[in-house]
């Protein structure tokens, strides 16, 4: 009874006002903000591609977070993201497949995209084996 007396009172003139509450936290691995170069393409070949080179501006192990200019982003896009990415022929690259879950207008005019990795398609390496074709 005393709970639902404070729900109707109307706060005092001094009195400070309260904090609106905050959203709960759903993600389930901590961020880093790091950068680190990603590749990114899109996966399914009848939508139009593109690659994009972009640093992350946060990771956690399950996503990631970056700033792009590409218009070609959608919620439930399905993408090849190779992180971290180098070029260098001794590099050895790691391929996640990942889905677009958030897109942002920012005032920069870039879109914000945050990613959730669905699996880790495996490791290839930059430089020619054997035969002369690359992993």
């Amino acid at each position: 009874m005393a709970a639902q007396h404070e729900l109707n009172q109307k706060p005092s003139a001094g009195a400070a006002p309260r904090p609106a509450p905050t959203r709960s936290e759903r993600r389930g691995h901590r961020r880093c903000k790091i950068t680190q170069l990603m590749r990114i393409r899109p996966s399914d070949p009848t939508r139009g591609h593109f690659e994009d080179l972009r640093g992350s501006v946060s990771v956690s192990r399950s996503g990631a977070y970056f700033q792009s200019s590409e218009p070609g982003y959608q919620v439930g896009l399905r993408l090849f993201v190779t992180m971290p990415y180098s070029n260098q022929p001794t590099a050895i690259n790691r391929e996640y497949l990942a889905e677009v879950v958030r897109i942002e207008s920012l005032p920069t005019g870039l879109f914000g995209v945050g990613i959730k990795m669905l699996m880790e398609m495996g490791m290839y390496e930059n430089y020619p084996r054997a035969g002369g074709t690359l992993l």
